[in-house]
């Protein structure tokens, strides 16, 4: 799962900061800036989940098993 993350954070990366030779556009706006925001984001979530997956599936039954009574 690491090496796909790797692999999948290099191409966002890369897609990212990588210069498109058919895009020259003077006035883009701040696109780029949310994408990098969103993606950052993403990533943070994935990591975090990574870590702490076996917590957030307990917790997740247990409220499960709370609605249930």
């Amino acid at each position: 799962m690491k090496n796909l993350m790797n692999e999948a954070y290099l191409k966002v990366m890369l897609a990212l900061f990588a210069p498109h030779p058919s895009e020259d556009h003077s006035e883009r706006g701040d696109v780029p800036g949310w994408v990098m925001i969103t993606m950052m984001t993403a990533i943070l979530v994935a990591a975090i989940l990574v870590v702490a997956q076996d917590a957030l599936v307990g917790m997740f039954n247990n409220a499960m098993s709370m609605l249930s009574r």
